[in-house]
C-alpha cells in the first residue's frame, strides 16, 4: 500500500481538522504554514459520531483543505494527526489508514498529500449501513453551532 513512503507530505482534511473545527484548534493552530481550499477526487464522505469517514469510490469528490506544515513542526504534526485518528502503521485494529493521494488546489494545480481514509473493515460497515455526506462537504452539512 502507498501510505508510509510518501515522505513530507502535505495533509488532505476534510471533516474536524479543517480550519474552523475543534480539531484544527487543538492539532494545527501555530503549526500550519499553508492551509488553501482543494478537493480529492476518488473519494466520499460518510457521515461519523461527530466526525467524517473518507472512503474510496471511483465517482466521488470530496471537498477539504491542503495543510501544509511549518516548517520544523512536520513530524510533531505528523505524530499528533496519526495519534488523532488513532493510526498506527500495519495495525488491523485500525479504524483511519494514512495514505497518499493527489488532491487538486483551487487554482487546478496538483499536489501529493496525505489523507486519512476509512479502514477496510469500517469502509464495509459504511457502505452497508452509513450514510452519505451530500456534495462531499462535511462542513456545510454539520449544522450551525
Amino acid at each position: 500500500m502507498s501510505g508510509t513512503n510518501g515522505g513530507r507530505l502535505p495533509f488532505f482534511v476534510y471533516g474536524t481538522l479543517r480550519p474552523g473545527g475543534p480539531n484544527h484548534d487543538l492539532f494545527l493552530r501555530g503549526r500550519a504554514g499553508a492551509e488553501e481550499p482543494a478537493s480529492m477526487r476518488g473519494i466520499v464522505l460518510y457521515d461519523g459520531p461527530g466526525y467524517p469517514y473518507a472512503v474510496e469510490e471511483p465517482t466521488g469528490l470530496v471537498h477539504g483543505e491542503l495543510v501544509t506544515a511549518l516548517p520544523g513542526t512536520y513530524g510533531d504534526v505528523l505524530d499528533a494527526l496519526d495519534r488523532l485518528e488513532e493510526y498506527v502503521p500495519g495495525d488491523p485494529r485500525n479504524l483511519y489508514e494514512r495514505v497518499a493521494r493527489e488532491v487538486t488546489r483551487a487554482d487546478g494545480t496538483a499536489a501529493r498529500a496525505w489523507v486519512y481514509l476509512a479502514a477496510p473493515a469500517v469502509t464495509a460497515r459504511l457502505r452497508a449501513h452509513g450514510r452519505l455526506v451530500p456534495g462531499g462537504d462535511w462542513r456545510k452539512h454539520q449544522p450551525a453551532p
